[in-house]
């Protein structure tokens, strides 16, 4: 958690008890549902939660947002930027109700009132977003193709509306076949450890 508070040292108080308390509650909830492998849960606040509050060096959403997080897994990223921005609606989608379940389960403990969570594919929801999220969820063309009909084209945010999909590794042959325009932001310039020297953040968008 120190790790959270040197990059973001303006949290208050009751974000900085919610963050604290994800260790706790991911590590219950992965004893009966696995959602972070074991191996990892020790590294829960680099690996996951900064790598999630990544986007929040790039926008601070303003209040009234509308976030869809897309294949959420065990809440990442929407879990740690909900905390981060109380103001903004988080609608976090996984198609694997077991994951879903985890994500009710923390929202709940930490008493977070502007996530709702659905167990669908997140081909099926209906609604528009200001911005959908993703990590590592699928192919990113695939990703951009079906999720940027659901973008709305009102934009609230500094940032243009669109995809905030954080990514590792190589990923210039996927953006090559993306025919959304594209911003590429560094992980490594916001965060030393060198986990994030491969780490980006890409903002799609129309």
């Amino acid at each position: 958690m120190d790790t959270i508070r040197q990059y973001f040292p303006d949290l208050t108080p009751l974000q900085d008890l919610r963050l604290t308390k994800l260790d706790e509650l991911y590590r219950s909830w992965n004893g009966k549902i696995n959602v972070i492998s074991r191996k990892d849960i020790d590294h829960l606040y680099l690996h996951h939660i900064l790598f999630s509050l990544g986007i929040a060096k790039y926008i601070s959403f303003t209040p009234g947002t509308r976030i869809l997080d897309a294949g959420t897994g065990g809440g990442f990223p929407g879990i740690p930027l909900a905390i981060l921005f109380p103001g903004t609606n988080f609608t976090l989608v996984d198609s694997i109700a077991k994951k879903i379940k985890v994500v009710d389960g923390i929202v709940s403990e930490l008493g977070l009132e502007n996530v709702n969570s659905v167990w669908d594919r997140y081909e099926n929801v209906k609604e528009k977003f200001d911005f959908v999220t993703g990590r590592a969820v699928t192919a990113l063309p695939l990703f951009v193709s079906i999720l940027m009909k659901k973008i709305s084209p009102e934009c609230r945010n500094d940032l243009q509306n669109g995809i905030l999909y954080l990514k590792g590794g190589d990923y210039q042959e996927e953006l090559n076949s993306i025919n959304s325009r594209f911003t590429i932001y560094d992980l490594s310039s916001q965060f030393s450890d060198p986990f994030f020297e491969t780490k980006k953040l890409v903002h799609i968008y129309k």
